[in-house]
């Protein structure tokens, strides 16, 4: 643990906004800087993220391990409505009422008395994602359930209900919902003597319909999934979890962790209808996060986008990364694999964007279908300076101009709900020079003309991880 008071912000405008734990704020109407709200923009922007970054006199220790809080904003005829709200767990009450940390987290081992540190459950963040039903907002956090907002109000309901989970069920940030049936698709590792590979396939209310349970070589780090029409495809890291002394309560998750390359990356193909294994196989070791979007293509070939890491310091980076300075480069490009599922045999890869980049995203519509535009965060000063637009048909990578010492949250799509071929990608972005959030609009399909709106926030939102859209 580092105590707040040695936290000093480095030459990098950014880390302005790790320096302090993050404001609430009510439903407070966002003022337009520049521009307007577009026509066909209606509905729900939801972002997810760490905003407790400091409790007492102490920070967290790595980024994973701030308390979620969630910003929407809401478009309506009327304009922009903005509402910033932590998430309330049972963990976040306790320590907020303690003024203390105590529970064991991602990069932290439980602390106060020997019984408390055997006995007390890893803390639920539910800081990593969000996942909007008809009239629910469901945040995410792989290791157990997730907790249910009001979506208008973001007040907290309790752990959820609907998918008939049980507390510590895990639950992935990444959940697939089929543009035409609706399904929801996600899954969560289960940690134990062996590891397991928890399947879910839920109704578009979230009930879960199906569940399947596949075993898995050793304890993965398995993060995101790619939804084919018949598949689920999984790509194992070669990262274990040493099991004995996180439970031991001797060292955190995120400290036992071990990047194992001779493992290589294994490949998992699931059929998508009955939850059973189609292939197993294996290549060369790399590490990623997040997967872009997958199709099937007419050969019976699988082609995926994955943003593609040659290692796991990528973890340390996150650690660092929370405090200002980080000593360490996230280095990660964007790749295309074309793969056999009947084999999972990979046929064909290509680097696709070799600039440094991160959180690949596309439009929902197009999820298990072939897509030309994929969008990203773009890194410079070891953090997101920039997001871009690779087109996939010409090659060709267009950039938007933030300006000077401004830094986006990574692109979420959001389809015009006038014209299905439009879309616009939505991003929070900090002023590293005044200090300041702001919400920008760009048209999908111009990112470098600039924002066509900009909206004020009343207070700095710190920089989150996943978000979506919900059309009104």
């Amino acid at each position: 643990m580092i105590a707040a008071s040695q936290f000093t912000p480095s030459n990098y405008a950014w880390a302005k906004a790790f320096s302090h734990s993050a404001t609430e704020f009510g439903p407070s109407v966002l003022p337009i800087i520049t521009g307007e709200i577009p026509q066909g923009l209606r509905g729900s922007f939801y972002r997810n993220g760490p905003g407790c970054l400091e409790r007492g006199q102490e920070r967290i220790y790595h980024w994973f391990d701030g308390d979620g809080a969630i910003l929407a904003v809401h478009f309506t005829d009327e304009g922009a409505t903005g509402i910033y709200r932590y998430v309330q767990t049972q963990a976040y009450q306790a320590e907020e009422k303690a003024a203390k940390f105590f529970f064991g987290s991602y990069g932290r081992t439980p602390k106060g008395s020997i019984w408390n540190q055997l006995t007390l459950p890893v803390k639920n963040n539910a800081n990593s994602g969000v996942l909007a039903l008809d009239d629910c907002l469901l945040a995410l956090w792989e290791a157990g359930a997730p907790y249910a907002l009001n979506p208008k109000t973001l007040e907290t309901l309790g752990l959820d209900k609907r998918l008939g989970l049980k507390e510590d069920d895990p639950y992935s940030t990444h959940p697939k919902q089929d543009p035409e049936s609706g399904d929801i698709y996600n899954f969560g590792v289960r940690f134990g003597p062996k590891g397991s590979l928890m399947l879910y396939r839920s109704d578009a209310t979230g009930k879960i319909q199906q569940k399947g349970q596949v075993s898995l070589d050793g304890l993965p780090l398995i993060h995101d999934f790619v939804l084919t029409k018949n598949y689920l495809i999984f790509f194992i890291p070669p990262v274990r979890l040493n099991l004995f002394p996180f439970l031991a309560k001797q060292k955190s998750f995120s400290d036992c962790l071990a990047w194992q390359p001779k493992k290589g990356m294994q490949i998992l193909v699931i059929d998508r209808q009955k939850f059973t294994v189609v292939s197993q196989g294996i290549t060369e070791p790399w590490f990623q996060w997040r997967f872009g979007n997958a199709y099937e293509d007419q050969d019976g070939t699988v082609v995926i986008d994955i943003l593609r890491y040659d290692d796991f310091r990528i973890n340390q980076f996150l650690q660092e990364v929370c405090h200002g300075n980080p000593q360490t480069p996230p280095i990660g490009s964007l790749w295309q694999m074309r793969l056999d599922p009947k084999t999972a045999k990979l046929l064909a890869q290509q680097k696709l964007v070799s600039e440094s980049c991160e959180y690949p995203t596309f439009a929902p519509h197009l999820l298990g279908k072939p897509c030309r535009y994929t969008y990203l965060s773009l890194i410079e000063e070891k953090f997101p300076k920039t997001i871009g637009c690779f087109d996939q048909q010409t090659g060709i990578l267009t950039k938007a101009d933030l300006g000077m010492n401004c830094y986006p949250v990574s692109p979420i799509y959001a389809p015009d709900k006038n014209d299905r071929e439009k879309g616009w990608i939505l991003t929070e972005v900090f002023d590293g020079e005044q200090v300041k959030s702001e919400v920008w609009i760009f048209d999908a399909l111009a990112l470098e003309k600039g924002p066509v709106c900009r909206l004020a926030l009343p207070k700095v939102v710190p920089f989150g991880f996943h978000g979506t859209w919900k059309a009104a």
